[in-house]
């Protein structure tokens, strides 16, 4: 794990708690919790990796609640975001624990709240039946075998960004305590620094200058295909742009040296989300 940190503390308003939980439908497991059969949901059988777990559990029961710019807890888990902001991530409901800790199923988050015994908050799926105890030792197991993430096929962008947490024009109603950024390759975490990105305040008043928020790098440990960037307080209301500075002039690269190419929203040759904070009262 690599921490960079830089700057001054920005000036921060009050935090919101947002303590709604995952409602799912149990969509694509039967009533063992077995994958239904093809043409009643998502066919083949559950197993221990996680393009089997992400199909057959959180897509069709977890990301029902889990996704958008309202997810709870900012935890969003369908297919693009789920892996980068689950391993390696710290819980935001008790920091201390990370939602998955690769090779340690009892110490992760994730297993706490489907068993129901996590020192916060309710037993997920929230307002739904328990998952039944055999799919939840099969997310054990994968965790057991250290969260490998599914395998990602060659993308004609080379080494890009692929998403990122707040996304764009998402409006969230707690201060974020991270941003994630999803890559498609795994990062070379010694070629991190200071200038590799920017967060900053977006201002409608073109005579008012935005201002720079002091953050810190991080990579999750176990997964080196993710960034997350946290400030160092939390965030006012109001608008944000995070920019990853575009190549010769950004730090990011893969660990084949590869420097950063792709994008994930607007933005020339450099990859940007533009976020809303409207903590509600």
């Amino acid at each position: 794990m690599i921490v960079i940190r830089k700057g001054s503390p920005f000036a921060a308003a009050a935090t919101a708690v947002f303590l709604t939980g995952c409602a799912g439908n149990g969509a694509g497991l039967d009533q063992s919790g077995r994958p239904l059969p093809p043409g009643g949901g998502v066919g083949g059988t559950l197993t221990a990796d996680f393009a089997s777990i992400q199909d057959h559990v959180f897509t069709p029961i977890c990301s029902v609640c889990h996704a958008g710019g309202s997810a709870p807890q900012g935890l969003r888990l369908d297919a693009a975001n789920s892996y980068s902001l689950l391993v390696g991530v710290p819980s935001t409901e008790v920091p201390s624990i990370l939602r998955v800790r690769p090779g340690d199923p009892d110490n992760s988050y994730l297993i706490q709240k489907l068993e129901g015994h996590a020192a916060v908050g309710a037993q997920m799926p929230f307002g739904e039946p328990p998952l039944p105890a055999e799919t939840i030792a099969v997310i054990r197991q994968w965790i057991t075998d250290g969260a490998i993430p599914a395998a990602v096929a060659a993308s004609s962008l080379g080494f890009a960004a692929v998403a990122v947490t707040p996304a764009t024009r998402d409006v969230v109603t707690a201060a974020p305590t991270r941003i994630v950024i999803a890559f498609n390759q795994d990062l070379d975490e010694t070629r991190i620094d200071a200038s590799s990105v920017r967060l900053e305040t977006v201002v409608a008043d073109s005579a008012e200058a935005p201002v720079q928020v002091p953050v810190s790098l991080v990579v999750p440990r176990g997964n080196v295909r993710a960034l997350m960037i946290e400030p160092a307080l939390p965030l006012a209301d109001g608008v944000y742009r995070l920019t990853v500075s575009a190549p010769p002039e950004t730090g990011l690269a893969s660990i084949g040296g590869e420097r950063l190419g792709g994008t994930v929203a607007a933005g020339s040759g450099a990859v940007v989300t533009e976020f809303e904070v409207a903590v509600q009262p």
